[in-house]
């Protein structure tokens, strides 16, 4: 039982906001002595109020700010194999009942009662990210209850994230199980693409805006012409392709647009869709100078912002290219646009694009936002898990 896990205790009155929910509890909140100093990196405590009465399970880490993540609110349970192996049963029924198939984010860290932990699921090949001392703690019990429960033909550990250096952990992509795997296929939409978990970007695909492409498609039309800034792997161009509409689309990572038109080939989708290796604000710039348009534009950016240190001039570059993209869109078109950046405020990006658009001289009415599909699930308490955002603006 986990009586055998070390008591830590909270600062007077500070345990109320975790005993409501809310799963984090930041170093100043603990009473950090020589004894907790003690305690391994990522190692199990039971969380305490002042006067020692335990109240949950957590993973604990003094070397970071966020010292200790909750793992259960019964203080009595042992966090091992069995108790991994329930919390993955139950993410994976949701997907089923959610999502379908077998192609989805299988794990979405605190959201999924698995704090730090990430699990995409390409079918028979499973990448993983531990992102904090107690996930990779926890990670070969997590690499053993995935086998027992899937059979992958391999789990790849994409524990590169910057995040990890947070939490004084190495960076490193490793083969954790099974045979490395090469290119994979994703089934997303009716389409099959290619990814690749060792050496792509992140876990090598965004499930995420499974959604929102779904969405951008729908609008697609037989003779229409669409722009897919930073393409990535051709999510957005093929789909909106099969539609039938002709795509430009544009990425600088040279790997990630030979994924994308190898799919296409392999979906005769060839001749619909012209990947262009090259800056987005270049490609702007270049198809401002030419004076083409195009009847969808699609602009979905990486984080622009990596603290919150980073805010403004986040905001700031969202308004460059929501006023940029504005002027390649045709007149009766779409715009659609994203923000990956947790530390970017909903509203303020929301109106970073209005402001953008409205200085590309455009007229535009908002006719959908969004967030991360259903797999990708927000803890309700932790707004940092919402980290999703995204538009749809018609454009006079």
């Amino acid at each position: 039982m986990s009586d055998a896990y070390p008591l830590l205790r909270l600062q007077p009155g500070k345990d109320r906001r975790l005993r409501d929910g809310y799963p984090w509890a930041f170093a100043n909140e603990l009473v950090i002595d020589q004894a907790a100093r003690a305690i391994p990196p990522g190692a199990p405590v039971r969380l305490a109020d002042a006067r020692g009465h335990a109240f949950a399970v957590a993973g604990f880490n003094v070397h970071s700010l966020i010292a200790a993540r909750v793992l259960a609110r019964d203080p009595q349970q042992p966090i091992d194999r069995a108790f991994l192996a329930a919390r993955i049963a139950e993410a994976q029924g949701w997907r089923e009942r959610l999502v379908g198939g077998s192609h989805y984010r299988l794990i979405h860290a605190e959201a999924d009662g698995l704090p730090g932990l990430v699990v995409d699921r390409y079918g028979d090949v499973l990448v993983v990210q531990a992102n904090t001392a107690t996930a990779d703690r926890l990670l070969p019990d997590v690499v053993g209850a995935l086998q027992e429960r899937l059979q992958p033909r391999a789990i790849v550990g994409r524990n590169d994230s910057g995040v990890r250096h947070q939490e004084g952990l190495p960076t490193e992509v490793t083969l954790l199980a099974g045979e490395a795997p090469g290119r994979v296929a994703i089934e997303e939409n009716g389409l099959t693409y290619l990814a690749d978990p060792m050496g792509g970007q992140k876990t090598g695909w965004f499930f995420d805006l499974r959604e929102a492409r779904a969405l951008v498609a729908r609008h697609a039309r037989p003779g229409m012409r669409m722009l897919d800034l930073y393409c990535h792997t051709g999510a957005f161009a093929l789909l909106a392709a099969r539609a039938g509409a002709q795509v430009l689309a544009v990425d600088r990572s040279k790997p990630a647009l030979e994924l994308a038109e190898a799919a296409a080939a392999a979906a005769g989708l060839a001749t619909a869709c012209r990947f262009e290796r090259r800056d987005a604000a270049e490609a702007l710039e270049r198809l401002d100078k030419a004076g083409e348009r195009f009847d969808i534009v699609v602009a979905d950016p990486p984080a622009f912002a990596k603290s919150r240190k980073d805010l403004a001039p986040a905001l700031a570059a969202h308004r460059r290219l929501a006023e940029a993209a504005a002027r390649r869109v045709a007149a009766g078109g779409l715009l659609f646009i994203a923000c990956c950046a947790h530390h970017v405020p909903a509203a303020e990006f929301l109106a970073a694009s209005a402001t953008g658009i409205a200085s590309a001289r455009r007229d535009s009415r908002l006719i959908f936002s969004g967030t991360a599909g259903p797999d990708h699930p927000v803890h309700p308490l932790l707004p940092e898990s919402a980290y999703l955002k995204w538009h749809l603006f018609a454009l006079a």
